[in-house]
């Protein structure tokens, strides 16, 4: 089962690793990983209807760190290092979050309680063989509607009321968004590409995040299969150069698997997909990762914090402690 937006996917026809199948026009349901995996559904039946209900009974088990606040520290200034012998400009420094959990349990009932306590504009419910996520995501990756596409990254975090975003968090995001515009500009036509939104403060539960848009008109006849490879990773989930950025990651940390990656549905010349961060997802454990964009003007400190803001809320939702 598929739910994104009101729409709610049943009926499970097909399971496969490559983006081609998405040309056949059906509704598909996507998660790919950060590091370039690719996962697709095929739903048989698609239907407007809110989430169904399920009951979350929270757990008592304690979550453990990737790495411990020392630790992040210490690769946030790895990074700044890098950053001073020009590079890489900007890294998005990830840690995981991780508990025991029983395998067969499925996340509905942790869902259910998300959309209540944690309502997110790309809040999406992924379940088939070998694949659970709930997500809580408040980023666009791409919007598509014919050949008009949208993506919105988001960098820059804050707590409700404070007066404005720093300096810091503005050279970030723009940074982030020429990189998206040069990604666009791979599968655009020449001169469509434009940024009708800039530095917007955006709320969302328990934060305000500085947003801005990206928009093109796609090239005729462009193929889901070179979508996907011209965007991915998404570059607020990366760092800048994107290259250089996905080195330091690969070699600082271990695979992220579908956080950071897209989740969303794709149909025809349409689709919603989010950029998957504040999601859980499950195998041999639950898990959930959180980061924190790096630049030369970061204070170590402050984006640990930052990691633990991300988190706090929806870890509160599922229940269990930080260790």
């Amino acid at each position: 089962m598929f739910w994104m937006g009101g729409r709610f996917a049943t009926g499970l026809t097909e399971i496969t690793d490559d983006p081609k199948a998405l040309d056949d026009g059906g509704f598909w349901a996507v998660s790919t990983t950060f590091e370039g995996a690719f996962t697709a559904a095929r739903f048989e039946t698609v239907i407007p209807a809110p989430f169904p209900k399920d009951t979350w009974k929270k757990l008592e088990s304690q979550w453990h760190s990737s790495r411990s606040k020392s630790r992040y520290i210490e690769y946030v200034e790895s990074i700044q290092t890098l950053i001073a012998q020009g590079w890489v400009y900007q890294v998005n420094a990830c840690r995981e979050l991780s508990t025991p959990f029983d395998e067969t349990r499925n996340l509905r009932g942790l869902f259910s309680s998300i959309l209540i306590d944690n309502p997110a504009p790309w809040a999406s419910y992924f379940e088939a063989p070998g694949i659970n996520i709930a997500s809580a995501s408040p980023e666009l990756f791409l919007k598509r509607s014919g050949n008009r596409v949208r993506t919105s990254p988001i960098k820059g975090t804050q707590l409700p009321g404070q007066s404005h975003f720093g300096a810091k968090d503005i050279a970030e995001n723009v940074m982030i968004v020429d990189l998206m515009r040069n990604d666009f500009g791979a599968i655009c036509e020449g001169g469509t590409v434009t940024v009708p939104r800039l530095l917007a403060s955006e709320p969302h539960p328990g934060l305000v995040h500085l947003v801005s848009d990206i928009e093109g008109e796609l090239r005729d006849g462009i193929s889901w299969s070179e979508i996907f490879a011209a965007l991915q990773p998404a570059g607020s989930i990366s760092g800048a150069p994107k290259s250089s950025a996905v080195s330091v990651i690969t070699e600082n940390e271990n695979a992220r698997g579908p956080y950071c990656g897209a989740l969303g549905w794709v149909q025809g010349d349409a689709c919603e997909l989010s950029v998957a961060i504040r999601i859980f997802f499950k195998d041999s454990a639950l898990r959930f990762g959180t980061g924190a964009g790096i630049t030369w003007g970061s204070i170590p400190s402050d984006e640990w914090e930052e990691t633990e803001l991300k988190a706090r809320r929806l870890i509160s939702i599922a229940g269990g402690s930080l260790s």
